[in-house]
């Protein structure tokens, strides 16, 4: 997959832009986030967080999560004990970096998370 950080708020994957938050998985498909079910811990981290209780791309060795242009979003505990628990490595950095990573990883065994903005 060929993932480019544009700038802030804005990726291309394949070519196509996204101005949201995308999740990765299945070898190149390519969902919005539904940041709904973490909303609810936005006050207590000041942006919405990667919560336990989003749909999360497990399926996979390495989950790839890009925290946004400046690493603001906040992936909750819970999400790197789940991660533990099932063996699966997770990446945590940039979007900038998050998206040179994605370019060079293997998809059969990489998924990704991937904010855009802050």
């Amino acid at each position: 997959m060929n993932a480019e950080f544009v700038h802030f708020g804005e990726i291309r994957l394949n070519g196509v832009p996204y101005n949201r938050d995308v999740v990765i998985c299945d070898e190149q498909h390519v969902t919005l986030r539904d940041k709904k079910p973490s909303k609810k811990h936005k006050a207590h981290f000041g942006h919405t967080p990667l919560s336990i209780k989003e749909t999360i791309p497990w399926d996979c060795q390495q989950l790839i999560i890009g925290t946004g242009t400046y690493g603001q979003l906040p992936v909750m505990k819970k999400v790197f004990a789940e991660a533990d628990e099932r063996g699966v490595k997770l990446i945590v950095v940039p979007t900038p970096e998050a998206c040179t990573l994605l370019s060079r990883s293997d998809l059969t065994t990489t998924n990704a998370i991937i904010h855009v903005t802050c």
